[in-house]
């Protein structure tokens, strides 16, 4: 899948590890282990990068186990570009994958954090405290 719009260029594929981390803490979001990003890279269900003018500024990760449970990770447009629509264009190429592909009894989910969740909610995605459930997560810390 390759989609062109103007200078924008989405690809479906995952960031090498470096660009991956450096399009994290340029959109905001916290960095991870080089060593955890090398681990996770190659364990993507299905990935998209954006790129302008030929230079990555944004991507997003599906994640999960192929059948039951997926989660959507990672999604992110470098400041620069925001306010353009291309988080939708990411968020849009990812469900589309995953309605392609994904069983209709998948569950998937993702943590919205701040305003994203305006972005999300246009894809279908609703807090989970609704249905007597709450989304909970735990950070792996060692010492």
């Amino acid at each position: 899948m390759n989609e062109v719009n103007g200078p924008y260029e989405l690809r479906a594929g995952v960031p090498t590890g470096e660009v991956f981390r450096r399009l994290r803490t340029e959109a905001g979001l916290s960095d991870k282990a080089p060593e955890a990003v090398e681990l996770a890279l190659p364990n993507t269900w299905y990935g998209v990068v954006l790129y302008y003018e030929d230079k990555p500024i944004g991507m997003g990760r599906i994640i999960g186990d192929g059948g039951t449970a997926f989660q959507i990770v990672d999604v992110c447009v470098q400041p620069a570009h925001q306010g353009r629509g291309l988080g939708q264009r990411i968020m849009a190429a990812l469900t589309d994958e995953l309605e392609r592909r994904a069983p209709a009894t998948a569950y998937v989910s993702l943590i919205a954090d701040g305003p994203a969740r305006f972005l999300y909610e246009k894809f279908g995605f609703a807090d989970t405290a609704v249905h007597d459930s709450i989304g909970m997560y735990r950070l792996m810390r060692k010492n």
